[in-house]
């Protein structure tokens, strides 16, 4: 399974495009793969023939498992993991059995050393030591016989499968933790008593961070009332992100009302003039998307990110627009959009935001991006605050136009238009001063959207 994005840690096998004993060549479609941003076409990495298929259609599969094989003329397909593991489980069982027959040889010696003193002070009870020698010899046959032998058939069949030494084996047992979630550092894999240790550390690190998530119960659910849906691989992400976005990020937040009166005389001007024929007319939104990339030129500081030690300032503005999906959302990606026209702008939205609905992007597309633009002012909403994408430095939340009395340059009340517009920013990489500055390029462009089609 390939990794098609930068936080794929699994995908779907939506559908093979090839039939076993296909032949394919290099670059040629093989299957769809759902990831947990879009589902995308597989390319096969070679020529060759599909020699043989290990997941169905619908089947989940983690990064770096096999879904196929492709080989040369004449190869045939390795045998399937089950096949291989059997002789390997009984390889790494036999070992382990050996040194647990060690360990309990060493007890009895042990205890017959400790036993010694009290027979020479007890001369008369000689046979009485005997006896119980040979009761406890017999009891330590017995696990050896009916104790030791079907541990490993008890045994998770995912750890049985694991490589692992016998030391490792009986340390993750002692620390409760599971061997399929270690990764090896031993030759081909192999998970060595180190590696066993450090994963038990980082668990423990890891439950230490999330004290109260942990004691925190899902409420009990009730039959016909309530369902349990699971997460998608998407809902997971950005659940994720928002933990990583909110706990270290120190968002602080600006809000200003534009007078939005220019923007929709300007829109009007143009339809009026036959571009609303057009299929790929601009909207208010596109005045936005431009407005905000022609301010961060202006103001090129704020088109930056915090990285550690030191302030990363990009060159290019790569603007990530908001798109909401059925299963979550996603941030597609203009690159370089400081060298676009507001219409070249207005035509790739469409297209991105139409791909993006029916997960059809390339992970190219909709990864980085230098700030984010989320608008639901078409959604009704007056107002809102975004939560940042790290490691962005900031995101803009549109809302809605609304009509409201104001007070114009006679101080007579007339009926306005305003739009807010609030900019949550990431304070280690922006001040408020450095945002006030940005924010008061931005009511001046949108103010004088003829500033935005030259």
């Amino acid at each position: 399974m390939p990794k098609l994005s930068d936080t794929m840690a699994e995908g779907t096998l939506v559908a093979w495009k090839k039939k076993k004993g296909d032949e394919v060549s290099a670059g040629e479609v093989l299957a769809e793969i759902e990831t947990d941003k879009a589902t995308m076409e597989w390319e096969s990495p070679e020529d060759g023939t599909l020699t043989d298929i290990y997941v169905e259609e619908g089947g989940k599969v983690k990064v770096g498992e096999r879904i196929a094989f492709i080989g040369g003329e004449g190869e045939e397909a390795p045998p399937k993991e089950e096949e291989k593991e059997k002789p390997k489980e009984e390889k790494e069982e036999k070992p382990e059995t050996e040194e647990e027959k060690e360990e309990e040889k060493a007890k009895p010696k042990k205890e017959e050393a400790k036993e010694e003193p009290e027979e020479k002070a007890e001369k008369p009870k000689k046979e009485e030591p005997k006896a119980e020698k040979k009761e406890e010899k017999k009891d330590e046959k017995k696990p050896e016989v009916a104790g030791e032998r079907p541990a490993p058939k008890v045994e998770k069949l995912e750890e049985a499968r694991v490589k692992a030494s016998p030391v490792a084996r009986r340390i993750a047992a002692e620390l409760g933790v599971d061997l399929a979630d270690v990764k090896g550092t031993g030759p081909e894999g192999r998970v060595t008593e180190t590696d066993v240790r450090a994963a038990a550390k980082s668990k423990t690190a890891a439950s230490l961070k999330t004290p109260v998530a942990a004691k925190v119960a899902a409420p009990s659910i009730k039959a016909g009332e309530s369902a349990r849906i699971q997460l998608s691989s998407m809902r997971k992400i950005i659940a994720q992100r928002l933990v990583e976005s909110l706990g270290p990020i120190p968002h602080f937040y600006l809000n200003i009302d534009i007078d939005a009166g220019p923007l929709i005389a300007a829109r009007e001007e143009l339809k009026s003039a036959g571009e609303g024929a057009d299929a790929a007319k601009i909207t208010v939104n596109d005045f936005v998307l431009k407005a905000a990339v022609q301010a961060a030129v202006k103001v090129s500081r704020v088109n930056a990110s915090f990285d550690g030690d030191a302030i990363v300032q990009y060159a290019d503005i790569d603007l990530a627009i908001a798109v909401a999906i059925e299963d979550g959302l996603l941030t597609p990606v203009i690159r370089a959009a400081q060298n676009k026209s507001i219409r070249e702008i207005s035509e790739l939205v469409k297209d991105l935001a139409h791909r993006a609905r029916n997960k059809r992007m390339k992970p190219e597309e909709f990864q980085g991006g230098t700030f984010t633009v989320s608008n639901l002012g078409g959604m009704g909403i007056d107002s809102f605050s975004a939560v940042i994408n790290p490691p962005q430095g900031f995101i803009l939340a549109i809302g809605r136009i609304t009509k409201v009395p104001v007070v114009d340059d006679c101080d007579q009340i007339v009926v306005g238009h305003r739009m807010s517009i609030t900019m949550s920013c990431d304070h280690r990489v922006i001040d408020g001063a450095l945002g006030a500055e940005y924010l008061k390029e931005l009511r001046h462009l949108l103010e004088n959207p003829a500033l935005l089609l030259v």
